[in-house]
Parts: C-alpha cells; sequence; structure tokens
C-alpha cells in the first residue's frame, strides 16, 4: 500500500516546546531529503518565523487571516515546485476555513501537515483553529514535556496578566510571550499555571505578595 499523508496536531500549554519540535520535525524531514514549506502566525518575536524559546530560528510565511493553504499550495506545484510537508507553527491562531483547506491539502495532494499550537487561550476556552484541528486531524498529540505551574504542579492553563493582575476579557490575540511587553504603558505577561491557581487568579507574583503579606490566602 502506497504511503498516505496525514494531519497531525501537537499541543501543549505554552514552554511545553511546540516550536522547538516544530524546528527538530522539519530538520529531521529535512535530512531525509523532503522538502517543506513552514508557516507561523503572530510569533513571539513579531516576525515571520518559527522561533524557539533555546534560541533557534527558522523563516517562515507569515499566516494572515486571508492567506489560502490550498490556493498557495496549488499554484507552487503548478509552478514546478516540489512539497512533501508542512510545518504549521501557531496554528491556534489560523482560522477554520484554513484548518479545512489543510485537510484538503493532506487529503487531496498527499502532504503532510503537522500542525502546532496552543488548545485554549488565556479564558480557557478553545481557539477555533485547535478545535477545527481536534475535530480533523489524523493524530492529536500531547506533548510529554510539562511545563510546571510556580507550585510545581503540571501547568494546564495559560494566564495572561496585566500590570501584574491576571484578566480574563479583553483581545485574544496579543503577541507577547512569558517574559513580560510593553503595550501602551501596560506591562503584559504571560504565565504558564495549574487550573486551582488559574482559577484562583494566583499568580507567582501575587504568591509571593501573599506570602510576605499577614492575610490568609484567598480560597474563595
Amino acid at each position: 500500500m502506497p504511503r498516505v499523508a496525514e494531519l497531525t496536531f501537537r499541543t501543549g500549554t505554552m514552554d511545553a516546546g511546540k516550536s522547538t519540535l516544530a524546528l527538530q520535525t522539519n530538520h529531521n524531514h529535512a535530512a531525509r531529503g523532503r522538502i517543506g514549506r513552514l508557516f507561523t502566525s503572530h510569533d513571539r518575536t513579531g516576525a515571520a518565523q518559527v522561533s524557539s524559546r533555546l534560541g533557534l530560528t527558522a523563516e517562515a510565511q507569515e499566516v494572515t487571516d486571508d492567506f489560502d493553504f490550498w490556493r498557495f499550495t496549488v499554484d507552487a506545484l503548478t509552478q514546478g515546485a516540489r512539497i512533501d510537508y508542512f510545518i504549521c507553527d501557531e496554528a491556534q491562531f489560523y482560522t477554520d476555513q484554513q484548518i479545512d483547506q489543510l485537510a484538503k491539502v493532506v487529503d487531496e495532494l498527499q502532504i503532510d501537515v503537522f500542525c502546532f499550537g496552543i488548545l485554549t487561550d488565556f479564558r480557557t476556552r478553545l481557539f477555533p483553529g485547535s478545535a477545527r484541528l481536534v475535530e480533523l486531524a489524523d493524530r492529536t498529540e500531547v506533548l510529554q514535556v510539562e511545563a510546571l505551574c510556580w507550585c510545581g504542579k503540571r501547568a494546564t492553563h495559560n494566564a495572561r496578566t496585566e500590570n501584574g493582575v491576571i484578566v480574563t476579557e479583553g483581545e485574544v490575540i496579543v503577541v507577547g510571550d512569558v517574559e513580560t511587553v510593553l503595550d501602551e504603558d501596560v506591562e503584559v505577561a504571560y504565565e504558564v499555571l495549574c487550573r486551582q491557581h488559574h482559577r484562583r487568579g494566583l499568580t507567582a507574583a501575587r504568591a509571593r505578595a501573599v506570602s510576605l503579606s499577614p492575610e490568609p490566602l484567598p480560597f474563595d
């Protein structure tokens, strides 16, 4: 039987090594003589590249809301390009339609597609792109590298803070990292937390402040 292409979704929280694995996957396939294309959306660096917190980077095609994977692929193949696989980082930011296009690329053109992204946003809601990937992917894999909450438990939620206070409302897409960024005089940061501390709004900074205060922990 001939080999059948697959749509694979690999997911995890921030700090789980998704972009590192995306770059490693690209390296492994390229080392075997396969030719691929890299895609990203709203990378933490603000540039059109796949970047790992370990310092590894690779140039990539920026996926905007109006980008059409099917048209891009057909045009490239028509012009004589060879494409064996796609590496799609930050896939949580892709639209439903773009995920459908990727599935079509796999099924109709037999091109492997490897997607990497976060499942839920800072409000604990599924990203539309991730939700559609869960619905369509041939394989969905949770990364085994576990990010840790400040308390030492496995981190399961991505939190956003503004001026040190956890927020659960606002724009879904704000480019940043687990290191702080400055946005209109508001210090925005991201932090991975366990469910318990995300629900309580207890970040590492707030936990340190509480530990120095005579007041009891907020268990309500």
